[in-house]
């Protein structure tokens, strides 16, 4: 009666929350405009207020002539500030917490979150989880386990700003009503190393109801094969009353065959598009391809198309300018206190009522060593449609160029670790190469002169990626490794894990 009572309840507040969307899906762009000048006004005073003359801002052309797009070194002498406890600075108050981040060119970074930022964070999942169950008028996964594989809870204090990555400063807002169906333990969940923290995580959760699971799928799978591994049994066997996986932070495409392997049969997967900086989109419509983007909670969005990036007079565009269909690097405006960021996120629109995105890659992860600026969007169709000719199954890939040849002209490398191999390689690689110039006319046009040859496929051993992210100290968690990369330094050591 309990569980019937828990559903019911839960049916009826999803159901209300998504008729309560209707009104911000369909004013996008009056409300990002109003947003704007809002977060202008309260920052007034701050010091990025007072230097970037934020009182004489009245209208977006103010907002986009007067504050330049920005990048984590840009706005890190002010967050050095805010470390340093001084207070007015990128925003009203100091931040109710510091998101940190492993940079690969600024060390780590401090995300600021504000009192006014986390809840938006927590109200977006909230919101996305309401959104499966109204639509598929279902919560049965309420009355089992739930696990979210996510970083350590444990923060330090910097000036009395609690500190720690996100995943972690988002398990102390679980609400109440979850905690006790949530997994793992507090005890497993502060485990630093990954690998000895997911074994725990398995004998937890092993005998368990599981109902509904969380995270990334490279750390999702890692997970599944140790439980299959232990109990010899696929995962829909062991949980039969799995509902839900939840999954963000990389394209979910790429991984669904090998998910749905290890699965035994196909489970609802609900995609978002969480990060420090805030919760951009979720999965709303679960017939329909992209993720709903949030214009209502305390992020105004820029949008730079992707061919004019990094240039000094690149066009920002706003949500009524954008086209379909284009690729355009993310620009952030957030309630706290960053200030036309540029997150290096790829979108993509594939609607405007309401705007729904593709997430299409990451600015500076593409492959150009010979100016075809290749986009992880391009490589994932390419290789989504050649298993589809040819099946295989993938457990991860990297891309980089081979510049130096020793055997003909310079090549596109990919190092692919198969979980199952195509039965002829050979035709998988041509096939690859052919929808790989199908999308991209400047590859195309390096084969067709003669600049390169056709791609060349090198395969891997067993867990060649997670090697690679334990090298680096980047096992687990929200860590990804880059699909594409402009240089070998990942193929390098990809190549030393040659099959």
């Amino acid at each position: 009666m309990i569980n019937f009572i828990k559903k019911n309840i839960a049916l009826i507040w999803a159901k209300n929350h998504v008729k309560g969307t209707h009104s911000f899906k369909a004013n996008s762009v009056k409300n990002q405009e109003e947003l704007l000048l809002s977060l202008v006004k309260t920052a007034e005073k701050t010091l990025f207020g007072r230097t970037h003359q934020f009182e004489n801002i009245k209208s977006i052309q103010d907002f986009q002539s007067q504050v330049p797009i920005a990048d984590y070194e840009d706005l890190k002498p002010y967050i050095e500030k805010v470390k340093k406890g001084q207070r007015q600075i990128l925003w009203t108050d100091t931040p109710e917490y510091f998101a940190k981040t492993s940079g690969t060119t600024s060390g780590s970074k401090y995300i600021p979150i504000s009192k006014e930022g986390m809840p938006y964070q927590i109200a977006a999942a909230q919101s996305a989880i309401f959104h499966y169950i109204a639509q598929k008028n279902n919560a049965d996964f309420v009355t089992g386990k739930m696990i979210f594989l996510q970083g350590s809870p444990e923060l330090e204090e910097i000036n009395g700003i609690q500190t720690g990555r996100l995943s972690g400063i988002v398990a102390h807002h679980i609400p109440s009503y979850l905690q006790k169906n949530r997994l793992p333990s507090l005890k497993t969940n502060l485990i630093e190393d990954w690998e000895t923290k997911v074994d725990e995580i398995v004998k937890e959760t092993e005998k368990e109801n599981m109902t509904l699971i969380s995270g990334i799928p490279p750390w999702l799978i890692m997970y599944f094969e140790k439980l299959i591994e232990r109990n010899g049994k696929k995962i829909t066997e062991l949980f039969p009353n799995l509902q839900l996986i939840i999954t963000g932070g990389v394209n979910y495409e790429p991984y669904r065959e090998k998910m749905n392997e290890l699965l035994g049969k196909p489970v609802d997967t609900l995609q978002t598009f969480p990060a420090s900086e805030g919760f951009f989109a979720f999965q709303d419509d679960f017939e329909k391809e992209g993720l709903l983007l949030l214009t209502n909670h305390g992020i105004f969005y820029e949008f730079v198309p992707l061919e004019e990036y990094g240039k000094p007079d690149a066009k920002r565009l706003t949500l009524k300018e954008i086209e379909l269909h284009k690729d355009y690097a993310l620009i952030l405006t957030t309630n706290s206190g960053l200030w036309a960021y540029s997150i290096g996120d790829v979108v993509r629109f594939i609607s405007k009522d309401p705007y729904r995105i593709l997430v299409s890659g990451r600015t500076k992860h593409f492959t150009s060593a010979f100016g075809e600026h290749v986009i992880a969007f391009e490589v994932e169709e390419a290789l989504k449609a050649t298993v589809g000719k040819f099946p295989a199954q993938i457990t991860e890939f990297h891309l980089a160029p081979q510049v130096n040849s020793t055997e003909g002209l310079p090549y596109h490398e990919w190092f692919i670790e198969f979980e199952k191999e195509p039965e002829n390689l050979e035709n998988f690689r041509k096939n690859l190469d052919d929808e790989m110039r199908k999308r991209n006319t400047y590859y195309n046009d390096l084969i067709s002169g003669k600049i390169l040859q056709p791609l060349v496929i090198t395969t891997l051993k067993k867990n060649a990626f997670q090697d690679y992210a334990k090298s680096e100290g980047k096992l687990g968690g929200q860590n990804k490794i880059p699909r594409l990369a402009n240089d070998r330094k990942i193929g390098d050591f990809l190549e030393t894990r040659r099959s």
